[in-house]
């Protein structure tokens, strides 16, 4: 999907240092992805503490193998 976007230039070539890659549109994508990894860690972490643990988990059973 082709899309035009008006991107702060600076932000954008530091972020190509940064990153080691070789083109605009990688680097756009990487950080498109990092953006939506965050923010779903970010939803994980809201839900700590609030859900009930389970009382009949056995977490040497998950050691053995």
């Amino acid at each position: 999907m082709a899309t035009n976007l008006a991107i702060d230039n600076q932000l954008l070539q530091e972020a190509l240092l940064i990153s080691g890659l070789k083109t605009k549109k990688d680097t756009v994508n990487i950080a498109l992805k990092e953006f939506v990894s965050r923010r779903k860690q970010l939803e994980i972490l809201e839900l700590f503490g609030k859900l009930d643990p389970d009382k009949n988990y056995d977490y040497k059973k998950g050691r053995e193998d």
